[in-house]
């Protein structure tokens, strides 16, 4: 199967990913350089990476938001957004040895959602406002495992109790309606599935 059909087969958790996962749908069958940065709303991926006891998730010092996130990126022309996930992930924490759930959904899809980025400097450069069409994947990593930093995207790398994601989140969007989602769909997952 392909992104847009896992897209299509996914069950929405709520009624944001029911609403954003058609717009994603659309903006695919509709934009034939969805997969690309030039297009105002292109495709983005993130990893909601948690530990094996599901009790601590894995964020980063975002430097354009100013704010204590998840990991993710751009397709910029991928379209196996799991295999630029886990790039992203080993790219900005420095850990390699994570493991993709993909039992959570179709193409193993955790959840979907449609952000928005607002105008930004990003090396000396602005970037214009647009939107992310955002596919989530969850792994699972060692805590064991080595960090880094990634200087020109983050400034911070830790492992948090769940919880800890919202109360450490700036953005009141990202804070109340992805993170407590996300930690509430969680709870969902069997925790054999994550050792």
């Amino acid at each position: 199967m392909t992104l847009i059909d896992d897209i299509r087969s996914y069950q929405p958790f709520n009624e944001q990913e029911e609403v954003d996962r058609q717009v994603i749908v659309r903006q695919m069958e509709s934009d034939p350089c969805v997969f690309d940065r030039d297009s105002l709303a292109h495709m983005a991926c993130s990893i909601w990476t948690v530990d094996p006891t599901a009790s601590q998730t894995l964020l980063v010092y975002h430097n354009i938001y100013n704010s204590w996130s998840w990991i993710g990126g751009h397709a910029d022309g991928e379209r196996d957004l799991a295999r630029v996930a886990l790039r992203e992930l080993q790219e900005e924490t420095g850990v390699v040895g994570a493991r993709l759930v993909t039992s959570c959904g179709p193409g193993g899809i955790f959840s979907l959602e449609v952000l928005t980025v607002d105008g930004h400097e990003k090396c000396g450069t602005y970037v214009g406002s647009h939107l992310h069409l955002n596919v989530t994947y969850l792994a699972v990593a060692s805590p064991d495992e080595p960090l880094r930093v990634k200087p020109d995207e983050n400034s911070g790398v830790r492992w948090v109790p769940l919880e800890d994601a919202i109360a450490l989140s700036t953005e009141p969007w990202i804070r109340d309606r992805i993170y407590r989602k996300l930690i509430d769909k969680l709870a969902l997952v069997d925790l054999a599935l994550l050792s």
